[in-house]
């Protein structure tokens, strides 16, 4: 689906992988030791090349000791010399090679900050080669099922010592006032973005933090690129929403989305409207929506803005996908739409009013008090209470009797409390239709409780006639 992947694990990774058996018994009865278990082999997801002996790096001279028209070229073998990939599961294993690494890559980074002329042709496939090498690896299966992202510590990259040097140089090196992307695009193509995508898997946050930066600025140089990538987190996405429900970089990517998006140009095309409705709408769907709801609520916040036309299908869409039975995610999206509502344009509200507001009363009406709060929060919005008061006629009699019977009713003071404010709000707004509904509801009220008296009077008399025929068939009662 990806088409090209990465390389194969290492020899040392598929060894690991077979003694498996052996460290899924540390305790037969605890999820929780097996869980710690994976987390060390997951460590292991660093490329290393398994040696028979020690590795040996010839030591070269530093860059700024050498007359500047040798740098080049000596840039090109410490380029070279870096793709030996160390093992750092083994910590004992090569340690005065991997200072030694970490020192040039660190040299390296300062280089291409500081220096000139270095940039050479040769240098660019040079530098995809050791990029590529150092952080293109398998990574390690996630059980999505043992791993709560909000409850468990993330499985951090042993590698991170050398892996962070590595993407630093290479956003150092994007960012370069002497980088050609002419060039460059014979090494930085389809290929390399679908492995970098992958990436995005990564349990480490550090990481999933450098690569969204490598990849915002891939797209910012690379034009040719971009509706690739573009396409490539369409299909992430639509394979987390309707596949595996699983993707540790889902934040990361909305994040350069949001800044993607801003940069749309009008008016917006067809596939990035398709895009909002069919894949930005589904993602508040999934159970993990709490890890990225501020990015996609951003997002979708960023496509309003361009475009307010589009604000009726994304509302209509959230409607058709509130949640039923997680009162949490109601409130992320009641804070959603309040975002919504705070760019909104008075002729979009209009349309959406009337299935908006009975959505929000049945909200006001929850007995999960934050829902009930977070709903009744609308009417200090000075923005919201300005297109109610406009709307009034048509929003007061959907709230009216809800607010009205939580008046009397709710068990809790703090709700009770907010809505007697929401009501005050509304008589001043409209006090004749509010008057009006006031004695529509007392009078629906006595209606409803003079057929209730009925339905009581009705059983009863039934159960009298049933008690007096089974005195009679008993003999009790004479017939």
């Amino acid at each position: 689906m990806m088409g090209d992947r990465p390389s194969p694990p290492s020899r040392a990774m598929s060894s690991a992988a077979t003694t498996s058996p052996s460290v899924d018994k540390v305790d037969g009865f605890s999820r929780k030791s097996v869980r710690k278990a994976k987390q060390k082999r997951s460590q292991s997801s660093s490329q290393f090349r398994a040696q028979g002996k020690p590795i040996e790096l010839t030591p070269l001279p530093l860059l700024k000791d050498v007359p500047a028209p040798e740098q080049p070229e000596l840039f090109l073998k410490k380029l070279q010399q870096c793709c030996t990939v160390f093992d750092f599961i083994d910590t004992l294993s090569d340690l005065k090679m991997k200072e030694y690494k970490r020192s040039t890559l660190n040299e390296l980074v300062d280089y291409v900050t500081v220096s000139r002329g270095y940039l050479t042709e040769q240098a660019y496939p040079e530098v995809v080669k050791m990029v590529s090498h150092n952080i293109f690896r398998t990574l390690p299966p996630s059980d999505s099922n043992e791993f709560d992202p909000e409850e468990d510590e993330p499985t951090l990259e042993a590698s991170w010592p050398h892996l962070q040097l590595v993407y630093e140089f290479f956003i150092r090196f994007l960012e370069s006032q002497e980088f050609q992307p002419s060039i460059a695009k014979k090494y930085i193509d389809q290929k390399f973005v679908l492995q970098l995508l992958e990436l995005f898997d990564s349990e480490d946050p550090r990481e999933r933090d450098y690569l969204k930066t490598v990849l915002h600025r891939i797209y910012g140089k690379f034009l040719g690129l971009r509706a690739f990538i573009r396409k490539q987190i369409n299909n992430i996405f639509l394979r987390f929403v309707y596949e595996t429900e699983h993707f540790n970089g889902v934040a990361e990517l909305l994040e350069i989305l949001g800044s993607i998006i801003n940069g749309f140009a009008l008016p917006l095309k067809a596939e990035h409207k398709q895009f909002l409705v069919k894949v930005l709408i589904p993602l508040h769907t999934v159970r993990s929506l709490s890890l990225f709801h501020a990015q996609l609520a951003y997002c979708i916040v960023q496509f309003l803005e361009k475009d307010p036309t589009l604000t009726e299908p994304v509302i209509r869409g959230l409607l058709k996908f509130w949640p039923k039975t997680c009162s949490q995610k109601e409130v992320m999206f009641l804070g959603e739409l309040e975002e919504i509502l705070d760019v909104i344009e008075p002729t979009q509200f209009v349309k959406i009013q009337e299935p908006l507001f009975k959505q929000i009363s049945r909200c006001v009406s929850s007995p999960h008090f934050q829902v009930a709060e977070r709903a009744l929060y609308y009417w200090n919005n000075e923005y919201i209470m300005s297109l109610i008061e406009e709307n009034s006629s048509v929003i007061l009699p959907i709230m009216f009797s809800s607010l009205y019977r939580i008046s009397k009713e709710h068990w809790n003071p703090a709700i009770v409390a907010l809505v007697y404010n929401v009501l005050k709000a509304f008589m001043e707004m409209n006090s004749t239709l509010f008057d009006e509904l006031t004695a529509t509801y007392k009078s629906d009220r006595q209606r409803e409780k003079k057929k209730e008296k009925e339905r009581e009077d009705l059983w009863k008399k039934l159960e009298d006639l049933e008690l007096k025929r089974g005195l009679r068939n008993d003999g009790i009662i004479p017939t």
